[in-house]
């Protein structure tokens, strides 16, 4: 399939709601979120483990299981709304277009199956090149994510990789068609942290190497602030700031982000200078948040008869 050419946002998410259906009730998992990744643009997504930053790339590669729903909003790829596509124009697009690593590398490889083989499938099935085309490509990809002796990785099997060689080899293989976009579902989670720090700067070099636009999932603050251009903070479903990273580290608005913010250790930061301050309360299960602000019982600006009167919609404040 050719690949669209377009100058616009890579993908615009508006006002975007998933919800997963049981035999008793519907569970919002994903409420009104919006967010855009523009050409060549690194865009962090951070919030509490279960907030919903998975989910949200799950329905962008449309891969919500038999359970879960996208009710609302629309989520399009240059341009074109990926809700509205059939599956065959879905399949054209995952893995040539849009591609995903996720959290665990040994399950996005095939155990029995030669690492060679499975990156040369992806531009063999997507744009019907030759072995030794897909053979070539794969060694310079492999070359590309720093991997020793890439003929010898091609030739090994996943289990004779390390855990950061096995999650370089995904990241290989998510760029073997040159995506427009680029998904990382918390990448390093499986890694020491000296392995975290070389993927993620690997991450980085590739991503301008190949011009490839970026939503990175993690929980980690420290790696979207190293990593990304912009950053979209995420609380119970719902984006609660979202800017550049600059002006949000700079000048963080919402008390949760702030909460965040303090209560996790950032690169260089000084432990005695800055102390970590945990955020009080739990993190409310999908069918038990409040009304008004879902973070208003955790908050120390609560306001009661204010924060939890009504839903509070996202607004755009200067400066």
């Amino acid at each position: 399939m050719s690949k669209i050419e377009y100058d616009g946002p890579i993908l615009e998410i508006e006002n975007l709601s998933i919800s997963f259906f049981t035999r008793l009730r519907e569970i919002p998992a994903v409420m009104d979120f919006s967010v855009a990744v523009q050409p060549g643009e690194a865009v962090g997504l951070v919030g509490e483990s279960g907030c919903g930053k998975s989910t949200v790339a799950l329905g962008v590669m449309q891969d919500l299981g038999v359970n879960g729903r996208i009710v609302g909003g629309s989520i399009k790829f240059k341009g074109r709304d990926l809700n509205k596509m059939s599956d065959e124009e879905l399949r054209d697009i995952r893995g040539n277009e849009i591609a995903m690593i996720y959290q665990e590398p040994m399950a996005s490889l095939n155990p029995a199956m030669k690492i060679g083989k499975q990156l040369m499938e992806v531009p063999m099935i997507h744009e019907g090149v030759t072995k030794e085309e897909a053979y070539a490509r794969a060694l310079e990809v492999v070359t590309d994510v720093k991997l020793p002796d890439p003929e010898r990785i091609l030739k090994s099997y996943p289990h004779q990789l390390s855990g950061g060689q096995q999650q370089r080899i995904v990241i290989a293989m998510a760029l073997m068609s040159k995506p427009a976009l680029l998904i990382l579902d918390e990448p390093t989670t499986a890694l020491d942290v000296t392995v975290e720090a070389a993927v993620v700067d690997l991450v980085k070099d590739l991503g301008k190497k190949y011009g490839t636009s970026m939503l990175f999932i993690s929980h980690n603050l420290g790696l979207v602030l190293e990593t990304c251009d912009r950053i979209c903070v995420m609380y119970s479903g719902e984006a609660v700031e979202t800017g550049s990273i600059e002006d949000v580290f700079d000048k963080m608005r919402h008390p949760y982000t702030q909460a965040l913010f303090r209560s996790i250790p950032l690169p260089g930061a000084d432990k005695n200078a800055r102390p970590l301050v945990a955020i009080p309360g739990n993190f409310p299960l999908p069918h038990e948040r409040p009304n008004g602000c879902n973070f208003g019982p955790r908050c120390d600006y609560f306001d009661e008869g204010r924060c939890n009167a009504a839903d509070i919609a996202m607004s755009e404040i200067a400066g």
